[in-house]
């Protein structure tokens, strides 16, 4: 069986709810399958789904079900965008976000097949310009590293490089890595991060001659048939079933711009549908295999990506979700590992401004789900994906839509009060140390760059040099902290905003906290140190 090296021909459609074997659905002519897999499919998945869509406010879904190396569903649900009528079918594109760092993970397992590099090559080896904070990890580094989250980089650490749209380019990203500070000893804990699996696509785009995207789409996508996937939301311009991105604004969801995420190659970037989950979700469990004559890569690296690489700790869920409670957690590459009801569970999510998936897959009982919403909400994902999970491994039925509502309901409440909380204890009459017009000027972070405070009118306003949307009016809290509300409001990622003072009463440095639990860890306003940029004499 060889691994396929060069773009191969394209396949047919597969057809809702037909049982499609994993040849078949890659084969250059295929007559429709004749056989109806609706005993197979969970009986109450159109009520569910319709259920969630109202309990959770996600104007839309697609979902896909394969097993055992056949298609048992791709079907959409609700409305590609609110106020549209437009329905979701099985073909409608939905941004993937982090659910693309498997097709990375794959592009460089099928580079290791190849002899290009070695997972455990010195990044260094591949990227001579390569450079982390501390000498020793730059050389420590390995392609290995680069996809398990174990750098030593706090959570979501340097992703205001990238989201939300900045102007930064990839280079200047990875050339900025040098400048984020470790949050703990290399190797030592998981931390999620994106920036490292931005430097894997420029590995990737360095060893294939051709970029991430074109790489990807050549070499993985149009072997597999997935012919209406793209690797940019660029390339969805034009395209006529393309699902809208919807984000809560004032805690309703509401239609808003997609984010481009043209710079984030290798972290973010895939768009796709139930149809071509549902064959992505085949080869996977298939271990890479495509029909009887090919396979995208090796046995091999299909067990060395679903190998337990970076232990995860675990933690207790809330008491009514017990049963979620895994008793093994680790990341692998590019995907993360797990158990329910007694199988291993290799699964991830993926989260963009107005979009989230998940893809989870049973490998024992060749069991693949894919969940795509163009809502951000997760708990939506969790219900559907345990209450199917349940229907395929024989488990007894729970009400997981409850129960996730329930949950849902009482965090968002518990940050809710923690919000009132610190509004009704903040020294309310206090006043800023300086006069406002002493906090205007420039100010500068290692590895993000500028950011400014000036008069607008009336308003004092907040803006990040290179990210458009950050732009915000400076609220006084207490003392010298403010709170910066975003103009744009579905980013739901207001910050509180503190100055700290030298003995000679002038502003030694700016630092950054989100207000809400809530708030995206992607906004790593934690991680910025602003000091003031001196003023021209």
């Amino acid at each position: 069986m060889k691994i396929v090296t060069m773009p191969v021909m394209r396949c047919v459609a597969l057809s809702v709810l037909l049982p499609l074997s994993a040849a078949s659905v890659n084969a250059q002519v295929a007559a429709p399958v004749a056989v109806s897999a609706q005993a197979a499919v969970a009986p109450d998945l159109d009520a569910d789904v319709a259920r969630i869509l109202s309990t959770f406010d996600v104007p839309g879904m697609a979902v896909a079900i394969v097993k055992d190396g056949k298609v048992l569903a791709t079907r959409g649900f609700g409305v590609r965008k609110l106020g549209e009528a437009a329905p979701v079918d099985d073909k409608t594109l939905f941004a993937i976000a982090s659910n693309s760092k498997a097709f990375t993970a794959v592009a460089l397992a099928m580079l290791v097949d190849e002899g290009k590099l070695a997972w455990d090559d010195p990044v260094t080896k591949h990227l001579p310009d390569f450079q982390m904070y501390d000498p020793y990890v730059t050389r420590e580094m390995t392609v290995r590293d680069l996809l398990v989250h174990r750098s030593g980089l706090g959570l979501g650490a340097g992703d205001l490089l990238w989201w939300p749209d900045t102007t930064f380019t990839p280079d200047e990203i990875i050339a900025r890595l040098r400048y984020v500070k470790p949050a703990t000893s290399f190797r030592d804990k998981y931390a999620y991060d994106n920036l490292l699996y931005i430097v894997a696509g420029k590995i990737i785009a360095q060893k294939s001659g051709k970029s991430w995207g074109e790489t990807v789409r050549e070499r993985i996508l149009a072997p597999l048939g997935m012919d209406t996937t793209t690797t940019s939301i660029a390339a969805n311009a034009g395209k006529p079933d393309v699902a809208h991105a919807h984000s809560k604004i004032n805690g309703k969801a509401a239609p808003v711009k997609t984010m481009a995420v043209a710079n984030a190659d290798g972290a973010v970037g895939i768009n796709s549908n139930a149809q071509d989950m549902a064959r992505w979700m085949i080869a996977q469990l298939d271990g890479g295999v495509i029909d009887k004559d090919r396979r995208l890569y090796s046995a091999k690296q299909a067990a060395e990506m679903w190998s337990v690489q970076t232990p995860m700790e675990i933690k207790d869920p809330p008491a009514a979700l017990a049963a979620t409670k895994p008793n093994f957690l680790a990341y692998g590459l590019g995907i993360q590992l797990r158990d329910y009801k007694g199988m291993k569970i290799a699964t991830h999510s993926g989260a963009l401004q107005g979009f989230y998936s998940r893809v989870t897959m049973v490998p024992e009982a060749k069991l693949g789900i894919a969940i795509l919403t163009n809502a951000e909400n997760g708990s939506a994902m969790q219900a559907l994906q345990y209450r199917l999970l349940d229907h395929y491994l024989g488990a007894a039925p729970t009400d997981w839509i409850s129960l996730y509502r329930d949950d849902e309901a009482r965090r968002h409440a518990k940050d809710l009060a923690a919000q009132k909380t610190a509004n009704a204890t903040r020294a309310a009459k206090s006043v800023p140390s300086l006069p406002l017009s002493a906090y205007d000027g420039e100010y500068q972070d290692a590895w993000y760059g500028k950011v400014s405070i000036k008069q607008v009118g009336k308003k004092r306003v907040l803006s990040f040099g290179r990210t458009a949307d950050l732009t915000g009016q400076l609220e006084h809290f207490q003392h010298n902290t403010f709170i910066v509300r975003w103009d744009q409001r579905n980013l739901n990622a207001d910050a509180y905003v503190t100055f700290d003072l030298n003995p000679d009463g002038s502003i030694e440095r700016m630092k950054m906290a989100k207000v809400s639990d809530e708030t995206d860890f992607s906004y790593d306003y934690q991680d910025l140190v602003f000091t003031p940029v001196a003023k021209p004499k």
